[in-house]
């Protein structure tokens, strides 16, 4: 097999013909398949291939090769493929998968090398369902090789929703961490690739998000070349990522999505990309529609080809054919954006034999596996920050109950965030702390709504396994599940199983997911993405005798009958979760016929069964009544995806869009944490969500602080350790936690001054880099190799970190740098380096750094157009935090004398 090498930048006519002309000599040396089908000559390059094939198409043919969902040539044998598939902490929407934390919980690691055996992994289970995909005939959306991940937008301001996708506020931390990402997804294989990831979104892009498809972005280059470019930068020359996606909105008055600058300057030019472009979905329309650049659909399409676009999410491109017709666009631009394409496919070995491709051997076994489960616990227990503790933590043994409160302590959305998998079995932090607390009496009480004004299904308990039969001589608990293929329960049922609970959530495009019961429905089965319904029947087996009030939930339509009347009815399609309930005498003892038909029509989809039983206080009150029984009382709250994330249409108060418009809790949550704290128990905060939290009054007042993000499936087994001290947390925290009164420049402003540690000059709650460990971490022995060096030159830097504490624990060695004669609007100190080690109590360890002056040093100088290492002093800090610097040590960089 013949190492491939890419398609190089400029306009591309003269490519194609040249491997055109390429493919016609391979087929007159090769035997009779060649002569026939030459793009399955697997002698010759995947570029010459890939113009072969092209070159048989008809531009109608190719142009629909250009959308995402490109349809099968059957005359070619070309099968359909969706470019679509989401990997941002574990392979998404595509059934059963390992769910790690999310993107902003992996960066609060600081661990390159656990990012990159994370990225091994749901690379392995994407590699594995994508050929039990094909086995089954199946190359739909999220079932194929090409991953929309990672992103790795500058998370500049704590209001944006979307920062949970992020890898941070820092260049340079997400430069690593999505390098170790991209390399893990795309493999070391020296022919194919194990996957195409995806850099997004290029590159100015980062709320508000309901701005997102008409606002420009105008950063000074300075600001773009220093903080918005350099992790893009880093993945497509240290990661060799395949594939770049655009953003929706406008970067100096180009569509980023069709940004001469951005894709043939900065990309094709400066960088040296060879890969190929996706436009963010819809992208194109925003071109002529919102962002009125282009009077027409056909213009649109033409011009985010002409800029170096080959490929749309989205069905603008359609109109290609009409675009040459009229002289937008030529063919052989066409031409060369397919070839792209098509190499990129045959790379990932979708033309080629499968025994011939390594990556298609992994067996579909593989997925959801022990030992991913395993390093899904490890990432989890990594990325725990501990933001303050006054001796509570751990929590003794030797406690008798524990009180657990807050409306995310045992939400399964609190584990996941957004674009996520299935989890097999996902431990939320309230069964984490149970398993942890080993003969402690814990009790519960959710006490308020996440947000106030928000129609919260959940807020009502699931009705337990133990009150429901599938029928009065079934030794199983739970109610019987029929599922059809279709939205009106016709038919014969795919599948038949017992679930436990009625308690499901759906990501889009994902329905087969169950996120709460034991026992999944595989893809395999046969349940559609959309249309699909179902129905559950069985018994309902009351505890003790009065008025219950029963509730059912659903996106889209419900209907539940209590021995045989419909009680409630709501058949109809939904935008959200909506909940509605009946009130029912109901007596001990006596067995009652329940049924609940369900239907989803398209997209996100969710259905919940749940009761309060007589006697019930009410949740706030029985949450103060919980943390006045207890010796300590654990309050779980924050966020979920269902509140901050992408462009949503329903706001709460404090949110917009996704976006958030209050740094604090949520003032549902505040009011009980203020009650809890008067109850005089000590009360330790565990916090999640995917970004910044005012939380001054809790560091205040509260014993402990700990932020889990959003964990993944088991991080309420690593909070739940973490709390009991059976680990020790040594996460740090990737943004700056700023403090509730603090005047913030205008979201929709991308100068950097004044966001950041770097260039905010204010005093955070919490800085970059943040977190305490149980133990205490002592560093010596600091020494620079050098203190004066040529501006191309190195400088070796070294420390010895020593465990001074009691406990075995994580310390996160990080170096800044900063410029002594630095003037207004320049950074205060760049992290530069970071290594996180582990040491038992007593052990010292050396940390070496190597700067490289033309990396580490650089800034772009505005007057010259170019990055710029300024000759003077400078400062090296190496500590625990942004704000820690433990030892620090002059040095000089002196011009080259050329």
């Amino acid at each position: 097999m013949t190492r491939t090498s890419s398609l190089h930048s400029g306009r591309r006519g003269p490519i194609f013909r040249t491997l055109a002309l390429c493919a016609a000599m391979t087929v007159a040396s090769t035997g009779h398949a060649a002569d026939t089908q030459p793009w399955l000559d697997t002698s010759a390059s995947f570029e010459t291939r890939a113009a072969a094939l092209v070159g048989q198409m008809t531009l109608e043919e190719k142009a629909a090769q250009m959308q995402n969902a490109a349809p099968a040539i059957e005359r070619l044998g070309v099968p359909a493929y969706d470019w679509w598939n989401e990997g941002l902490h574990g392979v998404a929407r595509a059934g059963q998968a390992t769910v790690f934390p999310q993107a902003i919980g992996l960066a609060a690691t600081f661990d390159v090398p656990l990012m990159g055996q994370v990225a091994t992994t749901i690379s392995d289970e994407a590699r594995a369902k994508h050929h039990q995909f094909v086995r089954e005939g199946a190359h739909g959306r999220y079932q194929g090789l090409t991953y929309w991940s990672p992103n790795i937008n500058i998370f500049r301001d704590p209001r944006w929703g979307r920062g949970q996708e992020t890898y941070g506020e820092d260049p340079y931390l997400t430069a690593r961490m999505g390098v170790a990402f991209v390399q893990g997804l795309q493999g070391d294989d020296p022919v194919y690739r194990k996957l195409d990831a995806t850099a997004k979104h290029l590159a100015v892009h980062s709320g508000p998000e309901a701005d997102r498809h008409h606002f420009d972005a105008r950063p000074s280059k300075r600001d773009l070349y220093d903080t918005y470019l350099p992790a893009f930068e880093a993945l497509v020359k240290e990661g060799q990522v395949d594939a770049v996606m655009g953003a929706y909105n406008r970067v100096y008055g180009e569509s980023a999505s069709a940004s001469q600058f951005l894709l043939r300057d900065v990309l094709r030019r400066d960088w040296g990309f060879k890969g190929y472009v996706v436009s963010d979905c819809w992208a194109i329309v925003d071109i002529w529609k919102h962002h009125n650049i282009v009077p027409t659909r056909e213009a649109a399409a033409a011009l985010a080809v002409n800029n170096g676009t080959e490929l749309e999410c989205g069905q603008e491109y359609a109109t290609l054919p009409a675009a040459v017709r009229h002289g937008l666009i030529s063919e052989a631009e066409i031409d060369d954006a397919v070839t792209r394409l098509f190499t990129a496919r045959m790379r990932l070995g979708m033309f080629d034999p499968p025994e011939r491709v390594r990556w298609a051997q992994i067996p579909a076994s593989v997925n959801q596996a022990r030992a991913h489960d395993a390093l899904a616990l490890k990432a989890a227990q990594a990325s725990l920050v501990l933001l303050k503790n006054d001796g509570v933590l751990p929590l003794p043994r030797n406690l008798k109950r524990i009180a657990v409160v807050g409306p995310t302590a045992d939400d399964t959305m609190a584990l996941l965030g957004n674009y996520f998998g299935t989890p097999a079995a996902p431990v939320t932090i309230l069964q984490g702390i149970r398993d942890a607390a080993k003969g402690i009496e814990v009790r519960y009480a959710r006490g308020v709504d996440l947000v106030e004004g928000r129609d919260d299904p959940s807020a009502t308990p699931l009705i337990e396994a133990a009150y429901l039969r599938p029928s009065a001589d079934s030794p199983e608990r739970g109610l019987r599940g029929e599922y059809f293929r279709t939205p009106d329960l016709s038919g014969t049922p795919a599948l038949v199983r017992t679930d436990a609970q009625i308690g499901f959530r759906w990501d889009r495009g994902s329905p087969t997911d169950n996120l709460l019961a034991r026992g999944e429905a595989a893809p395999g089965q046969g349940i559609p993405n959309d249309g699909f319904s179902i129905r559950w029947r069985g018994q309902l087996l009351p505890p003790v005798s009065g008025r219950y009030r029963i509730e059912a939930a659903a996106d889209d339509g419900f209907r539940l009958y209590v021995d045989g009347e419909r009680v409630l009815d709501h058949w109809a399609n939904s935008d959200r979760l909506r909940s509605d309930g009946v009130d029912l005498d109901l007596q001990a003892g006596r067995a009652y016929e329940l049924t609940l038909e369900y239907y989803d029509a398209e997209r996100d989809a969710g259905v919940r069964l749940g009761w309060r039983m007589p006697g019930a206080k009410p949740p706030f009150e029985e949450a103060v009544d919980a943390a006045r029984s207890a010796e300590v009382v654990v309050f779980v709250g924050g966020l979920t995806g269902d509140v901050e994330g992408e462009e949503m249409t329903v706001n709460y108060p404090g949110f917009a869009g996704g976006d958030r418009t209050d740094l604090r809790l949520p003032a549902t949550q505040r009011a009980l944490l203020e009650a809890l704290h008067a109850t005089g128990k000590p009360v330790v905060m565990v916090l999640t969500g995917g970004s910044a939290l005012a939380v001054e009054w809790a560091q205040a007042n509260l014993s402990a602080i700990l932020m889990s993000w959003y964990p993944g499936q088991r991080g309420g087994t690593a909070v739940g350790e973490a709390l009991f001290g059976d680990v020790n947390p040594g996460g740090r925290l990737p943004v700056t936690f700023y403090r509730a009164d603090q005047a913030m420049p205008a979201f929709d402003d991308y100068a950097m001054e004044g966001r950041t540690y770097r260039y905010f000059r204010g005093t955070p709650l919490y800085p970059f880099g943040y977190g305490l460990s149980y133990t205490r971490f002592g560093y010596s022995k600091f020494r620079l190799d050098a203190h004066r060096i040529a501006d191309h030159g190195t400088l070796k830097v070294q420390v010895e970190v020593a465990n001074t504490g009691k406990r075995a624990g994580d310390e996160v060695v990080q170096l800044y740098v900063r410029r002594l004669a630095a003037g207004a609007g320049d950074a205060q100190q760049t992290l530069r380096g970071f290594q996180r080690v582990h040491l038992t109590p007593g052990e010292r360890r050396t940390v070496t750094f190597e700067l490289d002056a033309q990396q580490a040093l650089r800034e772009y100088d505005d007057a010259r157009g170019a990055y710029v290492v300024r000759p003077g002093a400078y400062e090296v800090r190496i500590g625990g935090s942004s704000a820690d610097a433990r030892v620090r040590s002059r040095f000089t960089v002196e011009a080259s004398r050329d």
